[in-house]
């Protein structure tokens, strides 16, 4: 009895809509917590990809992707690797929704800059990876 109000709950809870409120997101960040956050990088996503390029590429399908790498030398340069890319999502029955590697589209940026505060090398690592995006975007959109 008790499987079968389990079912019931569930089932009630996907009929109200409450489960699809939440919608995907646009990104995945593997980022260091140290450069950036998720937060900044879904917003940059938002931010720099055309309508055309969300519409081509559906987030049922697809998923952009972001590594931002780097942080301080000896020296206190601070060195910034941002890499974007579009990788395809399949569905596997039993671990659900995945996403496969090599990627459709990918873009690196990197750069050094000495005498740098950690506030402005979180800065430059927002500009590495909005130039990776819209290298990334740019080229989808033109496809």
């Amino acid at each position: 009895m008790k499987t079968g109000v389990a079912i019931l709950a569930v089932t009630g809870f996907l009929a109200t809509g409450a489960y699809a409120a939440t919608p995907k997101p646009i990104s995945v960040d593997e980022s260091a917590s140290f450069l950036i956050d998720a937060a900044t990088t879904e917003q940059l996503w938002k931010e720099y990809t055309p309508a055309r390029v969300i519409k081509l590429y559906p987030r049922r399908k697809f998923r952009f992707v972001s590594e931002v790498g780097g942080g301080f030398t000896e020296n206190k340069t601070c060195v910034v690797s941002a890499r974007a890319m579009l990788l395809p999502v399949v569905f596997l029955p039993v671990q659900g929704s995945k996403l496969v590697y090599p990627p459709v589209k990918a873009a690196t940026a990197f750069d050094a800059a000495p005498n740098l505060t950690q506030v402005q090398c979180q800065a430059l690592a927002r500009t590495k990876l909005k130039d990776a995006i819209q290298s990334v975007t740019s080229a989808l959109a033109a496809n």
